[in-house]
C-alpha cells in the first residue's frame, strides 16, 4: 500500500478511536449513578463508524450494552474470542494535563500522542480490534473458524456483563479453543538485568475476595470510652493481618517465566535464574524483597481499602469496619486464604465476612496450538520483543471464560512505559499513537492465524 493511503487509512482509524474516548462511559460502583445514555451513544456509534464491518459480522446486545460479535468462519470449529471492555474508571479533569474526555492529540509524526481515560484501560484494545477486523473483512478475509469479539460495559465494577456472555455462550454448547482479554503488554525495566522489550502473556490471574472486618459493640458517649473500643479493636485487627503476611512461594507459571526470562539476563543473574528450580529459597525470598510488585508475585496480598466508624465525632462506634481487597495466589483458596486471616487477628470479636469471592483462575496451557498462535503473533508484529507467561496480578473480565475455555490469555498489544503504566486507573492516561497503530498489526496477524 502507498505511504500516502497509509497514512490516511491510519488517521481515519485514530479519528475514530478519539471519537469513542470522547464518550464518557464511566462505570461506578454505585450503579444507580452509572450514566447509562453514555452507554447508548457507544453502542449507537458503532455501526457508523464500522458499516462494512457491521454488514458482514452479526452483533447481539447482551444484558442491555455488552456486546458478542460473530463473524463466521469458513468451515465448523471451535471459535477464537478477542475480549476488551469500554466502561472505563471515573475521572474528573482537576489533575489532568489534557482533560480525560477530550481526546487530545498532542506531538507530529512517530512523537503523536493521545491523551484520555480509556486509550490504556481498554477502549484502546477495542478499537484496535474493530481495526484489525474491518480491514480484513474489507479485503475479503475470512476466518477457518468462527471468530467472535466480546466487549464487556462493566469490567471496572460487577462484571457482570462478560458473565452474562459466558452464560450466552454455554446455553449453545459453545466451547472457544481460545481467548485473549487485556492483561500484560509490552514492557521494559520490570526484571533485573533483562534489558530486552518483554511481551509478558498472563496464564492465570490471581483470585480477588473482599473481606469485610466488623467489630460491633456498645455505642455511647466519646467522653467515656472504653478501653477497647469498636475502632480501636478493629485497628488492632488491620495491624496484625498487616504483620502477619501469606506464606510466600512460586507457582510453576512464576517459575517458567524466570526461567524464559532469565535465558535472556546479563551478568551473574543470569546464571540464578536460569537455575529458578534448583535457587528456589533464594528467588523466593529475593521476591519477598525486591518491590512491592516482586511481593505480589510471590504470596496472597491483602490491602485496606475502605474504613468506617462512629456518624459522629462525639459518639462511640457502634459498629466498625474494614474492607480488604484479597489478591489469592494461584495454588491457594479462598477457604486457605480465610483460614490466614482469623488465625492472623486472633480475635473473636471481630467477625471476618466474604463480601464476594472469586478463585484463582487455571492456568492456561504454554505450549500447543493457541500458545504457538500468539507467540507467532507476538513475534510478527514485535520481533524485539522476549515472550513469557505471567500471573497477571490484577483481575479482568477473561477470568469468567475459563468455565467454558482451556486456553484463555491475557495480552494487550501495547508498549508500555513505567510512566505510562502509572496512568492506569490514574490521571494523565495515555497511549502512543505510533504503539497503538502497531497493536492493530497484532490483532490482525492473530486473526489470520485463526
Amino acid at each position: 500500500m502507498p505511504d500516502c493511503a497509509l497514512e490516511h487509512e491510519n488517521a481515519v482509524a485514530v479519528d475514530r478511536f478519539r471519537e469513542l474516548l470522547r464518550i464518557p462511559t464511566m462505570s461506578r460502583n454505585e450503579i444507580e449513578t452509572t450514566q447509562w445514555q453514555y452507554f447508548d451513544s457507544f453502542v449507537e456509534a458503532l455501526p457508523r463508524l464500522y458499516p462494512e464491518l457491521h454488514a458482514t459480522v452479526e452483533r447481539t446486545l447482551i444484558a442491555r450494552h455488552s456486546m458478542l460479535y460473530r463473524w463466521a468462519g469458513r468451515e465448523p470449529g471451535a471459535p477464537t474470542i478477542l475480549m476488551a471492555h469500554y466502561d472505563v474508571v471515573p475521572a474528573e479533569e482537576e489533575g489532568w494535563e489534557h482533560p480525560p474526555f477530550a481526546a487530545d492529540l498532542v506531538g507530529s509524526d512517530q512523537d503523536r500522542v493521545l491523551w484520555g481515560r480509556g486509550t490504556l484501560d481498554d477502549k484502546g484494545a477495542l478499537v484496535a480490534i474493530l481495526e484489525a477486523v474491518d480491514a480484513l473483512v474489507g479485503a475479503g478475509h475470512l476466518p477457518q473458524h468462527d471468530v467472535y469479539l466480546s466487549f464487556g460495559h462493566d469490567e471496572e465494577t460487577t462484571g457482570k456483563g462478560a458473565q452474562a456472555v459466558v452464560a450466552h455462550l454455554a446455553e449453545r454448547g459453545i466451547r472457544p479453543a481460545m481467548v485473549v482479554d487485556e492483561g500484560g503488554a509490552i514492557v521494559e525495566g520490570v526484571f533485573p538485568a533483562v534489558h530486552d522489550p518483554i511481551a509478558v502473556v498472563g496464564v492465570s490471574e490471581k483470585g480477588i475476595t473482599t473481606l469485610r472486618l466488623q467489630v460491633s459493640q456498645p455505642g455511647g458517649h466519646a467522653s467515656t470510652p472504653p478501653r477497647m473500643s469498636a475502632p480501636v479493636r478493629l485497628a488492632r485487627a488491620i495491624t496484625r493481618l498487616n504483620g502477619r503476611p501469606f506464606p510466600a512461594r512460586l507457582s510453576e507459571t512464576d517459575l517458567q517465566m524466570i526461567e524464559t526470562l532469565g535465558g535472556h539476563a546479563s551478568g551473574p543473574l543470569r546464571h540464578v535464574f536460569t537455575r529458578a528450580r534448583l535457587l528456589k529459597p533464594l528467588l523466593i525470598a529475593a521476591f519477598g524483597r525486591l518491590s512491592d510488585e516482586t511481593r505480589a508475585i510471590v504470596r496472597t496480598t491483602t490491602a485496606v481499602t475502605r474504613l468506617s466508624g462512629s456518624l459522629a465525632s462525639n459518639a462511640l462506634a457502634e459498629e466498625a469496619y474494614a474492607e480488604v481487597n484479597v489478591r489469592i495466589a494461584v495454588g491457594s483458596t479462598v477457604e486457605e486464604t480465610l483460614r490466614h486471616v482469623r488465625r492472623a487477628i486472633g480475635d473473636p470479636f471481630v467477625e471476618v465476612i466474604v463480601v464476594d469471592a472469586n478463585e484463582p483462575s487455571s492456568v492456561s496451557p504454554t505450549s500447543g496450538a493457541e500458545w504457538e498462535s500468539i507467540r507467532e503473533s507476538i513475534a510478527e508484529t514485535f520481533p524485539e520483543a522476549i515472550v513469557s507467561p505471567y500471573v497477571m496480578l490484577g483481575a479482568s473480565d477473561s477470568r469468567h471464560f475459563t468455565a467454558i475455555s482451556d486456553a484463555v490469555y491475557r495480552f494487550t498489544p501495547f508498549e508500555m512505559s513505567t510512566e505510562e503504566r502509572g496512568t492506569l486507573h490514574a490521571r494523565n492516561e495515555r497511549i502512543r499513537v505510533a504503539t497503538w497503530l502497531r497493536g492493530i498489526g497484532f490483532y490482525a496477524a492473530l486473526l489470520r492465524s485463526r
